[in-house]
């Protein structure tokens, strides 16, 4: 079958002179989606990107062809092309849906609009109305004007990402780019939007580069796969035979770091305790006339971890805001150490709770170094000496697995795992007895998320630190938690140990979270 794009000998090098891909092939066919696998850092968004005839800032390409074949029209080689060809390419031949979908959606601009602008920019002004219906009816959205006429805040996660996707297919181009498309996302609405991706794809024959770092995604959704490492394709071919039979020791070890919902673990000890560290009763919180919390009730035992699930809307991140002090609950209290936390809270109430964000850098100053951001809850939260601050961030960097080096350097120039741990270190610092982890691996990719799970079962082996886990991913349970907790709606529908909970579920909310769970195994 000939190929839609092919790629030969991509390079790509900094504008000092650093050579980043070091000659990549790939190919994609009408109807076929290629995944572009590896970890942070291994050129796979590079690559992809290169497609579009775009390379970030500092990056410039050195080498290489990149042949796109389309239904109506030939480009012997889009990189030779000239930057006005290329405007006239994307969007219209070639598009593109980000991993966030804010990067694609207008805040000001209604969801119709914002669909008929891409259109109109590609001489479809005729009929630009019915086909942004068609197009959102195809990602499974109401076509009403009451739809077209909403703008991007008053939609959910998941149907800003299918309005992009919408955007992204409306001129019916011959190659989508999908960066990431589902992360973020839980696990029902990303097996939707996953659902939509396929039958686009399948329909329009369109050939799909699908850039990921979740395995389980790939599994369910590629034809074939390329595993990326350090610029370079280590290994590609049929998806099947790629993740069952690996060949290269790089992709054996990334697939040996995906969570597996059926592998045993072992767990830390627990303390023995006749009284809950952590006590949350009844809990409630509205916004308006919607209510976001219903009597939660939940206890949390020294050293033990406790994953908090539900999707997107569920409440979850109300909740763990609440018992971290973070927002005023309307309803409920929330117990210390049988002490009920006071709002607002005082000094050693807040160094008792600590909050690790979805994004480091909701935590980490980009303009303070690594050390001064761990250094603010020292100044505020404890009498110690500059002295003692000091060496108690240099202890803490060390306990996260960063040498000294770190405390000098900025977020920005730190690796996604890299600021995570540097987060969780500003958070550990202050030696909280309750650490409420939000979402902390959901943008990390496999390796690097096992590492980040390994050193928070570590903290806890070795700090005794309790843990809340929120999560929308239950593949971590086995991997992270003690019990489960479920939450829909506002209200807690199941509560039990990890292995009760998994193998037995009593919910039917619980078990259409396990089904819609992606599986390397299926």
């Amino acid at each position: 079958m000939t190929s839609t794009l092919d790629c030969r000998g991509l390079r790509v090098a900094t504008t000092g002179g650093r050579e980043v891909l070091h000659g990549v092939d790939y190919a994609v066919a009408p109807g076929e989606i290629l995944a572009l696998v590896g970890e942070s850092g291994s050129g796979k968004t590079t690559a992809a990107l290169a497609a579009l005839g775009h390379f970030r800032a500092g990056l410039t390409c050195t080498g290489g062809t990149i042949a796109f074949d389309g239904h109506t029209e030939s480009c012997p080689d889009l990189l030779s092309e000239p930057a006005a060809t290329l405007r006239g390419l994307r969007g219209r031949l070639i598009s593109y849906v980000p991993q966030d979908p804010a990067l694609s959606l207008n805040p000001l601009l209604r969801i119709g609009t914002q669909i008929d602008e891409v259109l109109s920019a590609h001489g479809r002004d005729a009929g630009a109305g019915e086909r942004t219906r068609e197009v959102l009816a195809d990602v499974g959205l109401p076509t009403d004007d009451a739809f077209l006429a909403r703008y991007p805040h008053q939609l959910s996660g998941g149907q800003q990402q299918r309005v992009g996707i919408a955007a992204a297919f409306a001129c019916r181009p011959d190659v989508v780019v999908l960066d990431e498309p589902t992360t973020g996302l839980d696990v029902t609405t990303q097996d939707l939007v996953l659902d939509t991706v396929r039958e686009l794809v399948t329909r329009s024959r369109t050939a799909a580069v699908y850039i990921s770092h979740d395995l389980a995604v790939v599994a369910g959704l590629a034809d074939r796969v390329a595993v990326m490492r350090s610029g370079e394709v280590v290994e590609t071919g049929p998806v099947d035979q790629v993740l069952r039979s690996p060949e290269h020791p790089y992709t054996r070890d990334l697939i040996a770091a995906v969570p597996d919902l059926n592998r045993a673990v072992s767990r830390p000890e627990l303390p023995s305790s006749d009284a809950p560290l952590l006590r949350v009763s009844g809990a409630g919180k509205r916004y308006g006339r919607k209510t976001v919390l219903d009597g939660v009730d939940l206890e949390l035992a020294p050293g033990e971890c406790l994953m908090l699930l539900g999707e997107s809307g569920s409440g979850k991140t109300t909740l763990a805001r609440g018992l971290s002090g973070l927002l005023d609950l309307d309803a409920g209290t929330v117990t210390l150490r049988g002490e009920e936390l006071s709002t607002p809270r005082t000094a050693a109430q807040r160094r008792g709770v600590q909050y690790v964000f979805q994004s480091p850098f909701a935590s980490l100053n980009p303009r303070r170094t690594v050390a001064g951001s761990l250094e603010v809850p020292l100044r505020h939260l404890t009498d110690m000496d500059a002295g003692a601050r000091q060496a108690r961030v240099i202890d803490m960097l060390n306990q996260v697995r960063l040498d000294e080096s770190f405390a000098g350097r900025y977020p920005g120039g730190l690796s996604g795992g890299e600021r995570q741990r540097a987060a969780i270190a500003r958070a550990l610092v202050t030696a909280p007895d309750v650490l409420v982890c939000d979402e902390v691996t959901s943008a990390l990719d496999v390796s690097v998320q096992a590492s980040v799970l390994e050193l928070l079962a570590q903290v806890r082996r070795e700090l005794g630190t309790a843990m809340l886990f929120v999560t929308h991913n239950i593949a971590l349970a086995r991997e992270v938690a003690d019990r489960i907790a479920v939450l829909q709606g506002g209200r807690i529908v199941e509560q039990g140990a990890v292995d009760d909970v998994l193998s037995d579920p009593r919910h039917s909310y619980t078990r259409e979270l396990l089904a819609h769970t992606p599986s390397m195994s299926r």
